[in-house]
């Protein structure tokens, strides 16, 4: 079968790819679909034409000479949709059709190439942009990002002591650590995603301030880093979590909202004003299917009003007022609204 891993950025899904080939023995080829935007990228050229040229497909099989290697197809949801030269997408039905791709036709060889022998292992972050056909070929393998206590082992056993080498600090004794509870912090209030790479950027910054420091006074007032420490490394921490506070408050309810970078809490709240009644209002970015709750759940207590001992002329005096602060707009995307604004 033909993988298509497919997750948020930064959980690994191209090192996974080396991996297989690492532990099948096989040779690794990797090219990039990210933008491609030519046909002959991957059929090749007829050699009529001047600068002809194989695929990339041939020509990769070429650079790891063997016809069994794991090839990996690089970002397969970003190929250029709108194109005149070809659809680049299209051509890599014939390539990942297990079916057709014992006779693979390149355009500059001009013979069939038995691609049957390849382990063809694709990535994506987006599933919506792959074309139907395509998507059909490929068995989909999803991965999803790191809970926190998985972050904190990664940064343990592989970011720090590459970031120490990175930053010339591996040999100082006593040896530079975080502890367990900065690490945390470092991953709860200065990052917001789903992989590990803006974690190592943190830890990265935070040994180059070390080397600043050791390289200004010649040495180290302190080599193990606590959550104290980190405001003077990293400065103030961008991520708030909002903390779960009961449901004992009228008119106030905790959701839980899913979003790509983990889970978030949700406050939803609720007012009643005099008015001319039956107006519903709601406020905070709120994306249709949750305006649509927000309906339903009114039109219920309206038709259930005598069983839930409500008075109905309630309804025809009172305006509500629906409120989710926090609805669907993460910190980073408010940051670069204002941005915009200043510079517009």
């Amino acid at each position: 079968p033909i993988l298509c891993l497919y997750g948020p950025p930064g959980v690994g899904k191209t090192s996974l790819g080396k991996s297989i080939a690492e532990a099948l023995k096989r040779k690794y080829v990797r090219i990039s679909l990210g933008g491609l935007h030519d046909e002959a990228e991957i059929r090749g050229h007829r050699r009529t034409y001047i600068g002809a040229m194989p695929g990339r497909i041939i020509k990769s099989i070429q650079k790891a000479g063997s016809s069994n290697p794991v090839f990996i197809l690089d970002e397969i949801d970003k190929v250029t949709q709108a194109t005149v030269n070809g659809d680049p997408s299209s051509a890599l039905l014939e390539v990942l059709d297990p079916e057709q791709n014992n006779a693979f036709h390149d355009n500059y060889l001009d013979v069939d190439y038995d691609l049957s022998h390849v382990m063809f292992i694709a990535t994506a972050n987006d599933l919506n942009t792959i074309p139907r056909p395509l998507l059909d070929r490929m068995e989909i393998i999803e991965l999803s990002g790191y809970i926190t206590e998985e972050k904190v082992e990664i940064a343990k056993h592989h970011l720090i002591p590459k970031e120490l080498s990175n930053n010339g600090l591996e040999n100082i004794k006593p040896k530079i650590s975080f502890t367990k509870k900065a690490l945390e912090k470092i991953i709860e209030n200065y990052t917001r995603e789903s992989g590990v790479r803006q974690l190592e950027k943190q830890i990265n910054k935070a040994m180059r301030k070390m080397a600043y420091k050791k390289a200004l006074d010649g040495e180290l007032e302190y080599h193990s880093i606590t959550p104290d420490k980190l405001e003077g490394l990293l400065g103030k921490q961008p991520f708030y979590r909002d903390v779960y506070q009961g449901n004992d408050y009228a008119g106030v309810v905790t959701g839980l909202a899913w979003t790509s970078v983990g889970g978030e809490i949700l406050f939803i709240e609720t007012s009643l004003s005099r008015g001319k009644g039956s107006k519903l209002t709601l406020t905070g970015n709120l994306g249709d299917v949750m305006k649509e709750s927000a309906v339903i759940a009114l039109e219920y207590v309206k038709a259930h009003a005598d069983s839930l001992g409500i008075d109905y002329r309630l309804f025809e005096q009172w305006n509500i007022h629906i409120h989710v602060p926090e609805g669907a707009t993460p910190n980073h995307h408010r940051h670069v609204d204002s941005l915009s604004d200043n510079t517009a």
